[in-house]
């Protein structure tokens, strides 16, 4: 089910398009700078696509090492949680140390299984994210046209 944007987000005057969330956000700075109420801005994202970006081959071994790493974090987490209430600095130690070993092995180990189970069927890392086409800045009503003006004065000045 997609979610609708309420009318009064998506009925409101384009000031200015641009093609990069950078560029958008430029627009609405040079807005706030000058003084400009921003808070009747909004910056829409239009014709969005979902951009997946593959970083590499994910072996079994590498997303154990992944594992390994993401639970050492975890151990040292538990460790740390665990040595408020030690005896003494040697057992402080050892807790941590032990948090940060103990960690890290169950997290190669579910590394390896996890990725095992998978079949090989997804046996590449990516990052994904959700990018647009164009990037609208709209403004209310009844400031829409000084906004309009104040951003001619950036395109002028960039141009």
């Amino acid at each position: 089910m997609t979610q609708q944007l309420p009318s009064a987000v998506v009925d409101r005057p384009v000031v200015g398009s641009y093609a990069n969330y950078a560029a958008a956000q430029r627009a609405v700075d040079f807005l706030s700078d000058n003084k400009f109420p921003v808070e009747h801005i909004a910056i829409i994202g239009s014709d969005l696509r979902m951009v997946e970006t593959v970083l590499g081959r994910l072996t079994r071994g590498r997303a154990a090492l992944a594992g390994l790493g993401t639970g050492a974090w975890f151990g040292l987490l538990i460790g740390l949680l665990l040595s408020v209430f030690a005896q003494g600095p040697h057992s402080v130690l050892v807790l941590i140390l032990s948090g940060i070993l103990y960690g890290a092995a169950f997290g190669a180990i579910a590394g390896f299984v996890g990725h095992a189970l998978t079949g090989g069927r997804h046996d590449f890392s990516s990052r994904s994210q959700i990018v647009a086409a164009r990037y609208d800045v709209v403004a209310d009503t009844e400031v829409a046209e000084e906004a309009k003006n104040m951003l001619i004065k950036l395109d002028w000045r960039e141009g």
